[in-house]
């Protein structure tokens, strides 16, 4: 943030630089406690659910407390709450395809905050390749009923991933992370076993979701307490 351009005191630039990474504090507290844990996930349980989403959770609290509010942080927090449902759900084998509604709706949510504009197609032009052929190869290893649902969900992350990158910053990065984490959690799940498989994609999913909350600050003005 600019003193200069937002016309702000250096001192409550402090504060506020202060009040973001005390209130960070909670989600890297709830992630390393996950990492910590690690519990299996042959054994799932309302615990199991509860220590996955929480970090989640933490970020939707963040931004209610130090954000000022619109459209663009409601949407991010209705995102969160997708994907902490989506967590839970995801933890229980059965759960799964309600699990991949959560996070379509979550993806969906992050594109409206995102925008339209600026437009940039020459991000469309290169993610369409890449969801097509990506998805050509699971067709391959998906069960018939799955093929459909898989392919909607890849449709929406795919614009939500092209809408992030064309917004820049931390969102595109967000983004890119959050299609790399499904990638390999697909590839896991359908294809082909990968080595240390949830540990990357647990990485790269919970990265995504902070910095996907910072893109926030890009809009909107820190609460002052």
């Amino acid at each position: 943030m600019d003193p200069g351009k937002n016309g702000l005191p250096l001192k409550t630039l402090l504060v506020q630089d202060r009040q973001v990474r005390r209130w960070l504090g909670p989600f890297i507290l709830t992630c390393s406690i996950y990492f910590l844990l690690w519990i299996p996930e042959d054994q799932p349980s309302w615990v199991s659910a509860l220590v996955k989403s929480l970090p989640v959770f933490c970020l939707v609290v963040f931004l209610w407390a130090v954000s000022s509010g619109g459209g663009y942080t409601w949407l991010l927090q209705g995102g969160l709450l997708c994907s902490a449902v989506g967590d839970t759900c995801l933890v229980w084998p059965e759960t799964f395809l309600y699990g991949m509604a959560a996070f379509a709706a979550a993806n969906f949510l992050y594109l409206c905050a995102f925008g339209f504009f600026p437009l940039r197609l020459g991000w469309l032009l290169l993610t369409i390749p890449g969801f097509a052929l990506y998805y050509s190869i699971l067709l391959l290893h998906l069960e018939p009923d799955l093929g459909l649902p898989v392919g909607i969900y890849g449709v929406i992350l795919s614009a939500m991933l092209w809408r992030g990158l064309a917004q820049g910053g931390s969102a595109g990065w967000g983004a890119l992370l959050i299609a790399v984490s499904n990638g390999i959690l697909a590839w896991d799940t359908f294809v082909q076993t990968l080595p240390y498989a949830r540990l990357v994609t647990m990485t790269t999913y919970y990265t995504a979701q902070v910095l996907i909350t910072l893109s926030a600050f890009r809009s909107l003005e820190l609460k002052t307490h």
